[in-house]
């Protein structure tokens, strides 16, 4: 039996401390904050409660598997789990509107024929099935196996982009694909709002993102009753079943090691923790910041660090009165302003009109009463370096960022009929509060081939031995269910050592 200490209480984390607990494993989690779960967090008030974090859940295979694999209750039974349809309704900037059924192929292509033309959704199926030949091409090395030490494999595109123009030439960012390939505004900004929901910007993001929409198309999207919070909640109490211990409200401030290999945590009091593996949950660059493996300078950080520069801003809205019987779970207003969205994503700088995602779950868990509403209002936005964004989120800005949450209500406005004379209160959570949550601004996306791989993670497999990262800032990547994934990951490689090599 190992002692095995985590660092943080994220889902990646607490999965990974799960599976090695059912291993036979000692396992001790430590998390500088009061609670656990990480990004997926939740705020209350009045009554309303609030997903700071993800609302939805794809690929919930994951955490079914999690579950299964650590005890005798399946995911359903600990959780309720129910698909959105439609999983979501699609307001363009020229007025037009489209709702898309939840995991239909034939359903999506014959709303986007009726609402945008005819071809429209025939092209959005073409483009579905190069889709899925990259989703197929990368799906088991980037979700299911560990990270090799050599990813030149994975510095090449998987996407077969079509080759369009005189000099018949790919499309290499996910732009330029919703440009050539979709020949439709309202399509590719279809396209492109998969990418800004992860954190991507669509002109810089490599053709490789067309498997984002795939996934969520084909595999659905789910909502977790009482909100994904209590998905955070399912996952812990398992952890104590399992006999994990946690210890809330003690930050870990260094790894111990000698001679090349871990030997345990320092704690904030300078009490050292001895460990046989220890598996580090918490952001990554927290983690560099604070020079756990000495790394000094930018240019030494594992090569996903570089480009990650997005975070979000969630509006939390209370509202007074009942919620129409019809209204749609998950409404995305896309910007008018496509073109000024992408240069301020570029520029470190808010834009005039931001996309939305506008959620309204309609669970009474999430309300005082019938007569009230919860909503939240998310936009990607920039995040600024790994360490500080003071200049973009700090006190001084705090008129700018009130006029930019204003500037996302007004959007909203589209999804929730009477929205302004309906509104109680609203509280703004900006890349501050993640800052303050996580240790950093920004928010992982999930791994991607393609752009000579500069959005892969960090390898569960640290280069300290006994050392391994788990979470989204992990292989493979950002997102609820990757991060699961990560956990399944680490405790692969611990309990079978180097011979590991994925997930069945």
């Amino acid at each position: 039996m190992a002692r095995i200490v985590v660092i943080g209480a994220g889902m990646g984390a607490m999965a990974a401390a799960a599976r090695l607990a059912v291993a036979g494993h000692r396992v001790t989690v430590y998390e500088r904050a009061e609670t656990y779960g990480g990004a997926v967090g939740r705020f209350e008030r009045d009554g309303f409660a609030f997903d700071t974090g993800p609302g939805l859940l794809h690929l919930p295979a994951v955490y079914r598997d999690l579950f299964v694999k650590t005890g005798k209750e399946p995911l359903e039974r600990c959780v309720e789990l129910t698909q959105v349809d439609p999983a979501s309704r699609h307001v363009f900037a020229d007025g037009t509107a489209v709702s898309l059924p939840n995991a239909s192929r034939a359903g999506v292509v014959s709303a986007l024929d009726a609402a945008l033309g005819a071809g429209a959704g025939t092209r959005w199926g073409e483009f579905l099935n190069r889709a899925r030949d990259a989703w197929d091409r990368s799906r088991r090395p980037l979700l299911e196996e560990p990270l090799p030490g050599d990813v030149t494999r994975f510095a090449r595109d998987p996407y077969p982009a079509l080759k369009t123009g005189l000099l018949r030439r790919s499309a290499t960012t996910l732009a330029e694909v919703g440009r050539r390939e979709l020949r439709d505004p309202r399509l590719a900004a279809l396209l492109e709002s998969h990418a800004l929901a992860y954190g991507f910007d669509p002109a810089t993001a490599p053709a490789a993102a067309a498997v984002l929409p795939y996934m969520e198309q084909t595999f659905g999207s789910w909502y977790v009753s009482g909100g994904v919070r209590a998905l955070a909640d399912a996952v812990y109490e398992r952890c104590l079943e399992r006999k994990v211990e946690f210890v809330l409200g003690t930050e870990v401030t260094g790894v111990v090691a000698e001679d090349g290999r871990v030997t345990g945590v320092e704690l904030a009091g300078r009490e050292v923790v001895e460990a046989d593996h220890v598996v580090a949950g918490a952001p990554l660059p927290a983690l560099y910041r604070d020079q756990v493996l000495e790394w000094d300078s930018q240019e030494e950080w594992p090569r996903h660090q570089r480009g990650v520069r997005t975070g979000r801003v969630t509006v939390c809205l209370a509202l007074r009165g009942a919620r129409e019987a019809d209204a749609v779970h998950r409404t995305v207003v896309h910007s008018a302003g496509r073109e000024d969205e992408l240069d301020a994503l570029a520029r470190g700088r808010l834009c005039d009109r931001p996309t939305v995602v506008v959620l309204r779950p309609g669970d009474e868990r999430l309300r005082p009463d019938a007569d009230h509403e919860s909503v939240t209002v998310t936009a990607t936005v920039p995040a600024g370096g790994a360490w500080a964004s003071e200049n973009l989120w700090g006190v001084a800005q705090t008129a700018a960022v009130e006029a930019f949450a204003d500037r996302m209500v007004e959007a909203a406005a589209a999804a929730v009929p009477g929205l302004r004379e309906r509104l109680l209160w609203r509280v703004v959570r900006t890349p501050a509060d993640t800052f303050r949550d996580t240790g950093v601004f920004q928010v992982p996306g999930p791994a991607l081939a393609g752009a000579r791989g500069s959005l892969l993670p960090a390898a569960n497999a640290a280069p300290l031995g006994g050392l391994y990262f788990a979470g989204g800032w992990a292989h493979p990547g950002g997102g609820l269910a990757h991060a699961g994934m990560s956990g399944a990951l680490v405790a692969g490689l611990i309990v079978e050592g180097a011979d590991f090599r994925g997930s069945q």
